[in-house]
């Protein structure tokens, strides 16, 4: 059982470092939210997995299923928010966008001439 709750722990370790690691390489707002709110929510699935297999008890099953089940609503739901946040501010486009999805539903299409 020490292996396997090792093992999750490291893999949780190790996806939350890359969800940092996308806080620094990706191009805009959109693109670190969205890896930040996806690796970050899977790392800490995996390293409540590993403690709750290095110390199986009812007791601990609960306090990290309700701290699983927390992260999962509220990590998205901040992604989500600081998105917005980003898009609404102007932030979120950079050169390397071609298509404003929003703004073509609003029928102020801001696309840039490719050149």
């Amino acid at each position: 059982m020490d292996v396997l709750a090792t093992t999750c722990l490291l893999m949780g370790a190790a996806l939350i470092a890359l969800a940092g690691l996308g806080l620094i390489r990706l191009p805009d707002p959109l693109t670190r939210a969205s890896a930040v709110s996806k690796a970050a929510v899977l790392g800490v699935a995996m390293i409540l997995l590993g403690a709750l297999l290095d110390a199986p008890s009812p007791r601990v099953a609960a306090v990290l299923l309700a701290t699983l089940v927390l992260h999962l609503f509220t990590v998205p739901l901040g992604g989500l928010a600081l998105g917005k946040a980003a898009y609404r501010s102007g932030t979120a486009r950079p050169p390397l966008t071609q298509v404003d999805e929003p703004a073509e539903a609003r029928g102020t299409s801001t696309d840039q001439p490719d050149g």
